[in-house]
């Protein structure tokens, strides 16, 4: 070879070089242009991906406080009729015991029979609705004394010796509870 045949060779080997320099270069700046927006786009879903999180947890948290507030709202409601039930309840006590007081006086005296009925007839409604309501008398005696369910007017010596001590002896007006709630305490003479 010659050497002319040899420098164009060069020549066009150090230009193919500078071409291959010149479209590496082109390639590494059109990578490094893309890589700028693929990070870009990168922290933008991160971004949105971090608020939808957030957008999730909030709405997650006011479901969360809004049953909440339903079921407190509920309870009291609940306890507000109870509540209301029992006022009413505890307003028709006294014409319970006043109808139990007239019975038992009648029964002690000569009345007509059919006004005794009549009584014992409005007696026995009254008796029903309060059992439909799920009011219970507090009437029972040789039971331990309940600060609960007693309220004791006086203390006196047990009639026998198999008594104890804090038993209540005799009802002196009647109490009434609905469930577990006392509605008014039974006034008791209890043993000493």
């Amino acid at each position: 070879m010659s050497k002319e045949n040899i420098s164009e060779e060069k020549i066009t080997n150090e230009e193919e070089a500078v071409e291959k320099s010149q479209h590496s270069d082109e390639e590494i700046s059109q990578e490094n242009d893309e890589a700028p927006e693929a990070d870009e786009k990168d922290l933008k879903i991160e971004e949105l991906e971090g608020e939808l999180a957030s957008t999730k947890d909030s709405l997650l948290r006011k479901a969360a406080e809004l049953e909440n507030v339903r079921k407190r709202v509920q309870r009291e409601r609940i306890q507000l009729f109870e509540e209301a039930k029992a006022g009413a309840l505890e307003d028709f006590m006294p014409i319970a015991d006043d109808l139990l007081r007239t019975l038992k006086a009648a029964e002690e005296s000569e009345i007509e029979d059919s006004f005794l009925e009549g009584v014992q007839m409005v007696a026995s409604k009254f008796k029903n609705v309060l059992e439909k309501h799920g009011v219970e008398r507090i009437d029972d005696t040789g039971v331990p004394f309940d600060v609960n369910l007693h309220d004791a007017m006086m203390k006196q010596p047990a009639p026998d010796e198999e008594t104890g001590s804090d038993v209540v002896l005799q009802i002196l007006e009647s109490g009434y509870k609905i469930g577990d709630r006392t509605i008014r305490h039974a006034k008791v003479i209890v043993s000493e």
